[in-house]
């Protein structure tokens, strides 16, 4: 059984599919209902001979595998999501995965590596503004949620490597004094007064080790880039 977190349009998923060896159940999970079935359709048209169980959910929090005959679980977490937890809850998400399997089943884990500065940054000031776009849609959010009434030209987006933390840290910049309301509170914000959005926290060797031994995994197997610079490794239970 194969057990995705986030899979979102499972583009990620063929590539790991094509490779696989007759796997039986893939599980699909995500938060996105609408992306979740689009997607899971599209696979099953890709894949008539796999049996294809989308699980709507929330991956952080509690939630029950269905039952399916399979010889064991893989799950498999890519891109580099789990650099969005800070260190404590990415130990309690690994434990969390654990929960759900048995000795001997795996986790296939994509990991962003410590790296200069001088590259992360731009890879997160890209050229493009996705990412500026991707973290100002948070205001769009709250305005349409919870009856904020944020301006979204009132903001701008910034982010630095906190290298002693090993951490990209991203942050929405209020351009001047102002006061928003949000859900019937009225919050005020200073020039220059910063929203942390999100922190993408990147790992050398040993701190992947070290967070898979306390969750019960080992390192079986890791694979890099050319450059060194993203890392896919195979983590054993048990």
């Amino acid at each position: 059984m194969l057990i995705e977190y986030g899979s979102g349009s499972g583009l990620k998923t063929r590539l790991l599919l094509d490779a696989l060896e007759r796997p039986a159940v893939y599980v699909p999970i995500d938060i996105s209902r609408s992306a979740l079935e689009s997607s899971a359709a599209s696979l099953a048209r890709s894949y008539p001979g796999l049996e294809i169980v989308p699980l709507c959910a929330d991956y952080t929090a509690d939630y029950s595998l269905p039952k399916r005959k399979a010889a064991g679980r893989v799950v498999y977490f890519p891109g580099s999501t789990l650099g969005n937890f800070e260190p404590e809850q990415a130990q309690g998400f690994l434990k969390h995965v654990a929960q759900r399997c048995s000795a001997g089943d795996g986790l296939l884990l994509g990991l962003d590596l410590h790296k200069d500065a001088s590259i992360l940054e731009p890879a997160y000031e890209d050229a493009r503004g996705v990412t500026a776009a991707f973290e100002l849609n948070l205001l769009v959010r709250l305005n349409r949620e919870f009856r904020a009434d944020f301006e979204l030209d009132a903001f701008r987006y910034d982010s630095f490597y906190n290298e002693p933390l090993r951490r990209i840290e991203m942050y929405l910049v209020s351009r001047r004094p102002q006061r928003v309301r949000i859900a019937g509170r009225e919050i005020a914000f200073a020039a220059g007064e910063r929203i942390l959005t999100e922190y993408s926290y990147k790992f050398g060797p040993r701190d992947v080790e070290a967070l898979a031994s306390a969750a019960g995994y080992r390192v079986e197997h890791v694979w890099l880039d050319p450059d060194e610079r993203f890392s896919v490794q195979f983590l054993r239970l048990g």
